[in-house]
């Protein structure tokens, strides 16, 4: 076990989180009402928790006001990331011709201008099978497609643009209520951050992975040495026999910064609630630093000389 500092009764590793490189886009995505545009969104972003099957890691970064949106509706924002500019053009094409076209009263817009252009309605127009009708506003075309309610107007194009994925925070606790109150604690301090994104369902993941298996198929398989239920089984153990349930949050972002804010804000969440209510420690997950360029160390991120 690393060495630790300790903070309201938590233990809190001298390790890291390790990180990669990743591409990401925002899109907004608006609707007659909130309600709509939620639907849209949670769909849109529906089996996006990992790349390592999904194709893309996706999530609701924030709802908006009709303040924000370029067509004065409520809308959600919603961030997509995956590990090629080409694989995550591919899935917003198929997400929001699926999940957003489909939805009643919506329309989609690009919420990050600079960077590498991919098509966001530029393919999804032919849906209109020669009805659709574009639009150049300020030098930004759009497309008005005719459907069953009026139209949906899509913006032709969205910027991709690096970022990073995999930041994350493993959550050590006597049960599992006590988990799990963390776990939805920290969760909700890092969504009031911008730029940033919890993948899994409710931001949390029981099973996290370590690199490789025994079965020669399998590129990852479940972290035993933080499995309750394989202490006195498996050759190495990071519990104590009073620790019982372990979650982990992983966080991808726009930019390492804020990765390493939600990461901080969500460490503090957990200390708030401290040992005297379960939570026992506090790591991270990493490969020893050899797969990922981005290292989030724990101590320096909470201000302490590690």
């Amino acid at each position: 076990m690393s060495a630790t500092l300790v903070r309201n009764g938590v233990a809190i590793d001298d390790g890291f989180a390790e990180a990669f490189p990743m591409k990401a886009t925002r899109v907004i995505i608006t609707a007659h009402n909130l309600t709509w545009a939620r639907h849209a969104a949670v769909a849109a972003t529906g089996f996006a928790t990992s790349v390592i099957a999904c194709g893309c890691e996706a999530g609701i970064e924030r709802e908006l006001g009709p303040d924000e949106t370029p067509d004065g509706r409520p809308g959600q924002s919603v961030l997509f990331f995956s590990m090629s500019g080409k694989e995550l053009a591919k899935q917003i094409e198929r997400r929001i011709g699926q999940c957003v076209l489909t939805c009643p009263t919506t329309a989609a817009f690009a919420g990050i201008t600079e960077g590498e252009p991919v098509a966001l309605g530029k393919n999804l127009r032919f849906f209109g099978d020669g009805w659709q009708i574009s639009k150049v506003i300020a030098g930004v075309r759009y497309w008005r497609i005719p459907v069953m309610d009026g139209e949906f107007v899509v913006q032709e194009e969205t910027a991709v643009v690096k970022a990073v994925g995999g930041g994350n925070l493993l959550l050590l606790a006597r049960d599992t209520d006590t988990a799990l109150a963390v776990a939805e604690a920290a969760v909700a301090a890092m969504r009031k951050l911008p730029n940033v994104i919890m993948p899994f369902p409710g931001g949390v993941v029981r099973s996290g992975s370590k690199v490789g298996s025994k079965y020669a198929a399998l590129s990852a398989s479940t972290n035993d040495a933080f499995c309750p239920s394989l202490q006195g089984l498996a050759q190495k153990t990071e519990l104590t026999p009073e620790t019982r349930c372990v979650l982990e949050i992983v966080i991808d972002g726009l930019t390492e910064a804020d990765v390493g804010a939600a990461m901080r804000v969500g460490m503090q969440a957990g200390i708030d609630i401290g040992a005297a209510f379960g939570l026992l420690r506090i790591s991270a997950g990493n490969y020893g630093g050899k797969l990922g360029p981005y290292h989030f160390h724990l101590h320096k991120l909470l201000g302490e000389v590690a």
